[in-house]
């Protein structure tokens, strides 16, 4: 490393934010990434560790020492060439990925680790500034026909890189626009849509053709795809929610995450939403304690919400993890989003016995506060309250993918209804279909944007070997 002693020299400096006063009255993103002199000082917190766990706790295994190491010497276009090399979309990642490099850091043991993500985020985004993504164009066509089903990071991941082998790539995508969860399920104050418009220019260059509104097993026959393509990748979204089978379910006021996320982002990117489900002066329960939870906290401060809950059903987790008995795995502790900073209640433990309404409508939300013994759940008796309720919102988590467009293909299902596909070098991502293969949430269940493109470019290598004997794309 550049600095073998920097990591004793500086602190962690973490990436600012615009005040909540000021960010929550639009949906612009509002995280200030390091300028260059912090990014060249956090680089050089980078140890010559010998073992860059970073690297193995990376989805994709980002060459992060070195990408570090060169942002301290101020080569950043050497570093976005590195970035590049294992991560088509740095820019999706460097925003709304949780980091799990910086858990598996060497420098984590006993110390704050290297800000690897602020990092990314930097390199990336002065990469765009200086014109330094372009297209890569491959002149030698296989004349190979392609369709990928689903334009999220996965989708998105394995038409680059299979476009970028030669061959004729085409996106099939059931929404209005491009991007899947990225530009439906992530509100833009995390990340803002024009991120995904100016990869989609790029990719088109090198030869991606997009098609929208193209839903299969609706609209779109599966039976055409398979006659009219090569290869067939299944690269959606797991976006089956998690529902909660309590009495007054049904009450108006009772909503699905997305259904309030996913009009919002419409309604944001200048589309005329009917019926769109406002925070606006409501008292709103969020039920759910994760990332899409907090992203409806984030929504419902920005509509101007009367006050906001949010229940969790697990345990409040410990505010710092052993990190002796986790390192470098990914460590259950407590988590506090900018979201949450933004205002709102946060409760653990607790379950919802019903929803009270009147007149067909939510008033109040009635629950019971939980005990937990091991993996063992006791409701504590005398526990039981009502809390104020106008919008309820039910982020629990998603359990697999939308079943019609699996049907349509006739593909076979593992037991929590995902596509069954193993990631063995023996039929790699191969479904029970002939040349139908699968990747991303579609394949594994709900996960994060970085394991899907992971996902996403090992199922371009194994397309590209199918149709091609062998293949030089990375896996």
């Amino acid at each position: 490393m550049g600095k073998v002693t920097g990591f004793k020299e500086f602190e962690r400096l973490s990436e600012g934010y615009l005040p909540v006063k000021e960010r929550v009255q639009n949906y612009k993103e509002f995280v200030l990434h390091l300028s260059d002199d912090d990014a060249k000082e956090q680089g050089a917190r980078c140890m010559d560790c010998g073992i860059p766990f970073c690297t193995s706790g990376c989805p994709v295994n980002n060459i992060i020492p070195d990408f570090n190491d060169l942002v301290y010497n101020q080569d950043w276009k050497q570093a976005i060439d590195v970035l590049h090399s294992t991560n088509n979309f740095p820019e999706f990642t460097g925003r709304i990925c949780p980091a799990p490099c910086e858990a598996a850091c060497t420098l984590n043991i006993n110390d704050d680790a290297v800000g690897i993500k602020s990092i990314e985020h930097a390199i990336i985004d002065k990469a765009w500034e200086n014109d330094w993504v372009t297209p890569l164009i491959n002149l030698n066509k296989t004349g190979k026909t392609i369709a990928i089903v689903g334009s999220g990071p996965a989708g998105l991941a394995a038409a680059q890189q299979l476009a970028r082998a030669g061959h004729a790539v085409t996106v099939l995508e059931k929404n209005d626009r491009i991007g899947g969860l990225l530009r439906y399920g992530i509100p833009d104050f995390k990340m803002e849509k024009s991120h995904i418009d100016r990869r989609m220019i790029q990719m088109e260059a090198e030869g991606v053709i997009f098609k929208t509104n193209q839903y299969v097993g609706d609209n779109v026959s599966a039976d055409d795809v398979l006659k009219d393509f090569d290869a067939v990748v299944l690269a959606g979204g797991a976006e089956h929610p998690r529902d909660l089978p309590v009495t007054g379910r049904e009450l108006d006021g009772v909503h699905f995450a997305m259904d309030f996320l996913a009009p919002n982002n419409k309604a944001v990117a200048g589309d005329v939403v009917a019926d769109q489900i406002k925070a606006t002066g409501k008292h709103v329960i969020v039920i759910g304690g994760g990332d899409t939870g907090s992203d409806c906290v984030g929504t419902s401060n920005r509509h101007g919400a009367a006050s906001i809950t949010q229940f969790e059903l697990m345990p409040q987790p410990a505010v710092e993890e052993n990190r002796a008995l986790t390192w470098p795995n990914w460590p259950l502790k407590m988590r506090t989003s900018s979201s949450h900073e933004e205002g709102a209640e946060r409760d653990w433990s607790v379950g919802t016995k019903a929803l009270i309404g009147e007149d067909g409508k939510v008033v109040a939300l009635q629950g019971i506060r939980l005990e937990w013994k091991g993996r063992e759940m006791a409701e504590v008796p005398g526990s039981e309250f009502t809390i104020k309720a106008d919008l309820v919102l039910l982020a629990m988590g998603f359990v697999s993918p939308i079943q019609n467009v699996l049907d349509a293909f006739g593909v076979e299902k593992d037991g929590r209804g995902n596509v069954k596909a193993t990631t063995d070098s023996e039929g790699c991502y191969f479904t029970s279909k002939d040349k139908v293969f699968a990747a991303g949430d579609m394949r594994r269940g709900q996960s994060l944007v970085v394991w899907a493109i992971r996902e996403g470019r090992q199922c371009a290598k194994a397309v590209d070997e199918y149709l091609m004997g062998s293949s030089v794309l990375p896996r």
